[in-house]
């Protein structure tokens, strides 16, 4: 049994104080000075005890009042009771019965109060119940034989009297019956529970004390069978003013158990009371014996009923088990080894000698995590979770659809490669439909592999189906290298592709530290007289044994194997220290700026801003000398966070460019939300000026928009001089591209555009660079 107190600490104080004041109440009431002391005492304690029932969950913002407001009402009715019965305990007639016309209807307002805390805790627990019963027949037993019939048979007092007398061991049973259950389905007791549960033990008690005299035929004794009351007034109202109380209705509750020693300490002496109340009827009427057989045959009933239960539950927690080890917890539907065996199935059942094989999809959400970022993680489930419904209603029922991990679904089923083909068209319709997330429409639209093979009825049909998964995985892959809403069909060649892949990821890794990565600089011109204003920095590797890997290639690998974070902080660190060597050697002039490629990943980093200050500052550089360029899917999908992290860096005077702008999500909306300071017209609208008028059009649109809002511009892959004039006419100002100069090292680029200071020769900066420059 676990014991911790609650997280608050509102309230330290008053629990603490009221402590102190019940212990030295109860201390005062039991040195019995006086009568009129004792009653002082309890009744100074019982009703701080009503007012801290009453405030203590108020301050404490209980949710469930309800209960505690019963629970507060049935301690005043004690109260009353308590403080009544000396006084009334010598008349004769119904008015020695005043103090029990108080208490008895406490009880009937404490159980509910005590039944719907324990319904807030999460309501009862099947075994729970059983084993509560068990006790409560036993204790019932010992009760109705031991007090309750004694009682009931002394002649010297009305009827009444001896019925009320037998009545209340009733109830304490009833209290014993809930506390019973709240214990057996309680794994952390927090203090409040411990005194709530403390109290009741000492009511029962008290109560337990007027029974022996009741047997005697006595109303009231001594002053000191009231203590217990007192102590249980005491805890009550520890119980309502201890911070843990915001806890009490928010239970901890162990998992299904069939035994635990604590239930057996409890049940085996319980299952013992029969037959020890038998063995003490001796001289006992029939009645008697025939109540105790009867207790005795529920008892057995009971525990019968217990132990089915018990098999029951497990039975039910073995089938949970498998069901879970075989099915998505999220979406209910089969994970990836109950989808092996269904596949596997299918295989030994198509037909062979047929044309149909067994086709697998395996697909991935193109938008899910820009759904998971800025809607949040619970969104981002009740999206995989429709997206299950929905491949669940595209097709037929009965064909296996399973969730492997993430958002990766995987399809299967049996046909022709035309029906595969309009399977796979039907999934990528219905993906591209929009999916409500918090009220507003989204589309992820998807990626489709697929993957097939014959029947296999005498193989292996599990590594087959595995194979197959793989497969179409793979054939994924390819799918969301060539874009969003895709579908690819596995081919054979795809294995040396992915083998070649993980190979270059495992060198990716430490090429940094083996020094075969290096920056090469591209120049950035004034289109009007070809004066080097900037260059970009672009990151080269040099594979030892392969030569050359082209970025494209390498920089997707290097984003999915999480590299890019470290690969991008060492290019911005190796170009901004370079940037600050040719600044003190005077290769460039003071307003010339580094360009620098920042991924999305970069820009979720809260920590950036921070990290690029540092930088500057250590090198000693302006902040206005570095752009950072960003892609246009990071406005789109940006987050919270990226939001801060751009408006921070802007902040610090780095200026921020849209990279290949026109090909993605270009938005005016955008341009005027997000800090940036200028775009770069991509490479495919720079290629058909001259040729292709749409594309003038586009370049004059994107020109006066920047004018407009105060952006700079720069064209990107700028290789003919007709492009150049083109791009001069249409009021264009900084170009970059081969005509000027391709990527190349810090010493080549420092001899090839060093060696012109100020505003080099007009030819001789428009002169394109050959392989021989």
């Amino acid at each position: 049994m676990a014991v911790r107190t609650g997280p608050s600490t509102t309230g330290r104080w008053q629990w603490r104080a009221f402590a102190a004041a019940a212990a030295a109440a109860t201390v005062l009431y039991v040195a019995d000075v006086s009568l009129a002391v004792s009653m002082a005492c309890f009744a100074v304690i019982g009703a701080g005890s009503v007012a801290a029932m009453v405030a203590g969950p108020r301050m404490h913002r209980v949710r469930a009042r309800a209960a505690w407001r019963l629970m507060t009402t049935a301690a005043s009715l004690f109260l009353l009771g308590v403080v009544v019965r000396p006084f009334v305990s010598e008349l004769s007639g119904w008015q020695q019965f005043i103090a029990d016309m108080l208490v008895l209807p406490g009880y009937f307002v404490l159980l509910p109060g005590v039944v719907l805390l324990l319904r807030a805790r999460g309501g009862l627990e099947r075994q729970a119940v059983l084993d509560a019963f068990i006790v409560c027949i036993g204790a019932g037993l010992a009760c109705a034989l031991l007090l309750s019939v004694p009682a009931a048979s002394v002649e010297s007092r009305s009827v009444l009297a001896s019925v009320l007398s037998g009545l209340y061991p009733f109830f304490d049973v009833a209290l014993v019956l809930v506390f019973v259950n709240m214990a057996f389905t309680t794994t952390v007791w927090r203090p409040s529970q411990i005194f709530l549960t403390l109290g009741v033990v000492s009511l029962l008690v008290g109560d337990l004390a007027y029974g022996v005299i009741s047997t005697r035929g006595e109303i009231y004794g001594s002053p000191l069978l009231d203590a217990p009351y007192l102590v249980t007034y005491g805890l009550l109202g520890l119980a309502a003013l201890h911070p843990s109380v915001a806890e009490l209705d928010r239970a901890t509750r162990p998992p299904p158990q069939a035994w635990s020693w604590q239930r057996l300490t409890l049940l085996v002496p319980v299952t013992a009371v029969p037959f020890v109340l038998d063995l003490l009827a001796g001289g006992r009427s029939a009645a008697d014996r025939l109540i105790i057989a009867v207790g005795g045959m529920l008892i057995a009933l009971l525990l019968i009923a217990r132990a089915v239960s018990a098999v029951q539950a497990e039975a039910a927690a073995q089938r949970h088990a498998e069901h879970q080890a075989r099915h998505d917890p999220l979406t209910g539907l089969p994970n990836r080894r109950q989808m092996a065996r269904e596949i596997g199935a299918l295989l030994a059942a198509a037909p062979r000698d047929s044309p149909a094989r067994v086709w697998v999809y395996a697909l991935d959400l193109d938008g899910f995590k820009f759904v998971n970022e800025s809607y949040g993680h619970d969104a981002g489930d009740q999206l995989v979770i429709d997206v299950g419904r929905r491949l669940t209603g595209l097709v037929p029922p009965g064909t296996p659809v399973a969730r492997i991990g993430g958002d990766e679904f995987v399809v299967a089923e049996i046909g022709d490669a035309a029906h595969a083909a309009r399977t796979a068209e039907r999934i990528l319709a219905a993906m591209a439909e929009p999916l409500a997330v918090q009220g507003t429409d989204v589309v992820v639209s998807a990626s489709v592999g697929i993957a097939s093979a014959a029947a296999t009825p005498d193989a292996d049909g599990t590594a087959t189906a595995e194979a197959l998964m793989r497969d179409a995985d793979t054939a994924l892959f390819r799918s969301k290298t060539e874009g969003p809403g895709r579908s690819t069909m596995f081919d054979t060649s795809m294995h040396e592709q992915a083998r070649d892949r993980v190979e270059l990821e495992g060198a990716l890794r430490t090429a940094l530290t083996r020094g075969e990565l290096h920056v090469a600089y591209q120049p950035i011109v004034a289109i009007a007289d070809g004066r080097p204003v900037g260059a970009e920095a672009l990151v080269r590797w040099d594979h030892p044994r392969r030569g050359p890997i082209p970025p494209g290639v390498f920089i997707p690998i290097a984003e999915e194997a999480g590299l890019i974070d470290a690969l991008g902080t060492w290019v911005r660190q190796e170009s901004l220290r370079q940037l600050a060597q040719w600044r003190a050697e005077h290769t460039v002039s003071d307003d010339f700026w580094m360009s620098i490629n920042v991924s999305p990943r970069q820009l979720r980093d809260g920590g950036l801003p921070a990290a690029v200050g540092a930088e500057l500052t250590g090198l000693g550089l302006p902040a206005g000398v570095v752009t950072l360029e960003i892609t246009e899917s990071v406005m789109v999908d940006a987050s919270t966070q990226t939001d801060q992290v751009l408006f921070e860096l802007r902040a610090l005077g780095v200026r921020l460019a849209v990279d290949d702008f026109g090909t993605g999500f270009s938005a005016l909306g955008y341009l005027r939300r997000f800090p940036v300071t200028g775009v770069k017209i991509d490479r495919s609208f720079v290629s058909g000026l001259g040729t292709d008028h749409s594309d003038s059009e586009i370049v004059r649109a994107v020109v006066a928009m920047s004018t407009a809002l105060g952006l700079s511009t720069v064209a990107e892959g700028v290789e003919t001089v007709e492009q150049r004039d083109a791009l001069a006419s249409l009021g264009v100002p900084l170009g970059q591209g081969w005509l000027w100069g391709k990527a190349v090292t810090a010493a080549q680029f420092a001899t090839r555009w060093g060696a012109i200071p100020g505003v080099p020769d007009a030819a001789a900066a428009r002169r394109p660079l050959t392989a021989g420059n």
